[in-house]
C-alpha cells in the first residue's frame, strides 16, 4: 500500500482526526492512529460530543457520580468534555514536544449559545483553558462578528485558539487582522509570543453543497458544469489570502518577536455529494503549513486510494477566482451564500448543543441513586 497519509504530512498538511470520543481514548484507536496513521491532532464540536454521549456506556460511571452530586446538567457536559479533552491531549502530548507546540493540539468548542456574546465569549474560552489545563489545547471560537473581537481578545491573554465557523474570503481576513490583534495585546502584555498558536478553519465541503444546490436550480449546461469547483476554489483564495497577510510587514514585526503563523486549517471536509471524489477536499488543497481535519471515514479513504501529488493550491488562484466569478455571473450572490452557511453553522451548533443538553440531562436522571 501506497502510504498517502505520510505524503500528505511530507507536503506538510498536518492530519488531524475530526472526532473524539471516550471509547476512542481507552479502547487505544486515538493512540494507533496517532502511530500509525500520522494523526497529529483532534477537533471536537458539539455535534461530535452529543453523539459521544448518546450512545454506548463509556460515560456512565462519570455521569453516575455526577448524578449523585446533583450537578447542573451545564456543569456535567462541561466535567465529561473537559475530562475528554485532557486525556486526549495527553495521549498527544509527544507529538506537542516534538513539534515545538504546533501540533499535538486537541481543541474543545466554547457554548455555541454565546456566538453572539463576546463578553461571555472570552469569559467562557478562560474558564475552559483552565478547566482542562493542559498547553496542548486550542479553544474553539467561531468567526462571527462577535467572535472576532473575543478571539483577539483570548490571544491576547495568551491563550490558544481554533477559529471555527469561516466561510468568507472577507471574514477570514478580519479573522487573521484578530489574530494579529490579539498578538500585539500579548507583546505588550509582555507574554511570550511563541507559546501562542492558532488555526483558522474554513469550512470546505458545505460550500459545495448550497451553491450546488443553487446550480441545481438553475439546471442549465452551465451551471452544471461549475458544481463541485466553489469549495476548492474558495478554500485556494483563503490560502492566497494567508499568504499575502503573513508575508506583510505587521506580521514580520510579530515574527521577529517569536509569534507563529495562524494556519489554515481545512474543516468539513468530508464529501457530502456522493457523485464526488471521497477524497476530493483532501488531494485538491495540499500545500505546505496547513491543517487538514477529517472524519476518520476520509481519513481512510485517503489511505486507502487518495492520490497525493504534492502542492495543488499554488499557481491555482486565477482559475479560483474565475470559477467563483462564473458563479456570480449566474446569479448566485457569493455574500448571501456564505452567510447562509455561518447562520446555519451557528444554528446546528446550537442544535447539537440542546441535544447534547438533553441527551445527558436523560443518562443524569437514569444513573440518579435512589432517595434513602
Amino acid at each position: 500500500m501506497t502510504d498517502a497519509l505520510k505524503r500528505l504530512s511530507d507536503e506538510g498538511v498536518a492530519i488531524w482526526l475530526d472526532d473524539l470520543s471516550r471509547k476512542r481514548i481507552t479502547s487505544g484507536n486515538l493512540a494507533e492512529l496517532i502511530d500509525q496513521q500520522h494523526v497529529v491532532g483532534v477537533t471536537t464540536n458539539p455535534t461530535i460530543f452529543q453523539k459521544a454521549i448518546s450512545q454506548g456506556d463509556g460515560y456512565d460511571q462519570q455521569l453516575s457520580d455526577l448524578a449523585a452530586r446533583k450537578v447542573t446538567v451545564e456543569e456535567a457536559i462541561r466535567m465529561i468534555t473537559t475530562a475528554d479533552v485532557r486525556d486526549a491531549a495527553d495521549i498527544l502530548r509527544p507529538v506537542f514536544d516534538a513539534t515545538n507546540g504546533q501540533d499535538g493540539r486537541v481543541s474543545i468548542e466554547v457554548d455555541p449559545r454565546l456566538a453572539h456574546n463576546t463578553k461571555a465569549t472570552v469569559a467562557e474560552a478562560k474558564q475552559l483553558a483552565w478547566l482542562v489545563d493542559r498547553p496542548n489545547t486550542l479553544i474553539k471560537i467561531p468567526a462571527t462578528e462577535a467572535g472576532l473581537p473575543a478571539i483577539a481578545e483570548t490571544i491576547g491573554l495568551g491563550i490558544s485558539v481554533n477559529v471555527t465557523l469561516i466561510f468568507s474570503l472577507e471574514r477570514y481576513r478580519k479573522v487573521m487582522d484578530a489574530y494579529l490583534t490579539g498578538l500585539e495585546k500579548a507583546k505588550e502584555r509582555g507574554l511570550d509570543l511563541s507559546e501562542i498558536h492558532s488555526v483558522a478553519s474554513f469550512f470546505v465541503s458545505r460550500v459545495d453543497t448550497e451553491i450546488d444546490k443553487r446550480l441545481d436550480g438553475i439546471g442549465t449546461d452551465e451551471a452544471k458544469a461549475l458544481r463541485g469547483k466553489a469549495a476548492v476554489a474558495n478554500a485556494r483564495l483563503a490560502y492566497q489570502a494567508y499568504e499575502e497577510v503573513f508575508s506583510s510587514d505587521r506580521w514580520s514585526a510579530l515574527e521577529n518577536a517569536g509569534a507563529n503563523k495562524q494556519r489554515p486549517l481545512w474543516a468539513s471536509t468530508g464529501v457530502k455529494d456522493p457523485a464526488y471524489q471521497d477524497t476530493l477536499y483532501v488531494t485538491e488543497l495540499v500545500a505546505p503549513n496547513t491543517v487538514n481535519t477529517m472524519p476518520e471515514a476520509t481519513l481512510e479513504a485517503t489511505e486507502d486510494h487518495g492520490e497525493i501529488t504534492g502542492d495543488t493550491i499554488s499557481g491555482t488562484y486565477e482559475q479560483a477566482r474565475a470559477d467563483l466569478d462564473a458563479l456570480e455571473k449566474l446569479g448566485i450572490s457569493y455574500d448571501d451564500v456564505v452567510q447562509v452557511l455561518e447562520d446555519e453553522g451557528v444554528e446546528k451548533f446550537e442544535a447539537s448543543w440542546t441535544d447534547l443538553l438533553k441527551s445527558t440531562q436523560a443518562e443524569l436522571e437514569r444513573l440518579a441513586p435512589s432517595e434513602g
